[in-house]
């Protein structure tokens, strides 16, 4: 299978294609290595690897320092930054992963925040495999997530979880009369 890149994609510096690499819309790769059978719609690649068989984009911004493993999904208006992304794992939408090192298998869902920067240093999160992390997540840097970890929409995660944890932190809703 033939590379296809659109006329108006840019490749800066030093890059790299394997086969079967598809290329659309107005997508800016720079100094980047990107494996076989990739998929990249109208986002920007930035001194990144893209392992073989991922679905980049649309709207998706890879930042120096970024690591997309086999099979990955990078959905719309994803921003990740200096982190590796592992096997199966999908980022499907709206969420932002800096700094963190997410395992196989990892469903990250609409809206997760990794805050990595307390204002004076840039930490680390790690996740590990089969962990789902529902909507609306803030993971709070740095904090290590188990394998199965199952996190629910709305959760604020500020401590490290054992396997198998089902992580629920939310302020309880109160309706009151006007």
């Amino acid at each position: 299978m033939e590379n296809f890149v659109d006329k108006s994609v840019k490749v800066i510096g030093d890059c790299s294609f394997g086969k079967g690499v598809k290329i659309l819309g107005n997508s800016v790769i720079e100094n980047s290595i990107i494996g076989d059978n990739v998929e990249i719609k109208d986002s920007y690649v930035t001194e990144s690897v893209i392992e073989n068989d991922a679905k980049i984009g649309p709207y998706a911004n890879l930042r120096k320092g970024t690591h997309i493993s086999d099979g990955v999904k990078v959905g719309s208006f994803v921003e990740i930054k200096n982190s590796k992304i592992g096997k199966f794992s999908k980022v499907p939408h709206l969420s932002y992963v800096g700094d963190a090192d997410v395992g196989e298998r990892v469903n990250i869902g609409c809206g997760v925040v990794f805050a990595n920067y307390d204002g004076k240093v840039k930490r680390r999160s790690k996740i590990g495999n089969d962990v789902f992390i529902g909507c609306n997540v803030n993971i709070i840097a740095p904090v290590s997530i188990a394998d199965g970890t199952y996190i629910c929409a709305g959760t604020t995660v500020t401590k490290n979880t054992e396997e198998g944890d089902f992580v629920i932190g939310r302020v309880r809703q109160e309706n009151k009369k006007r």
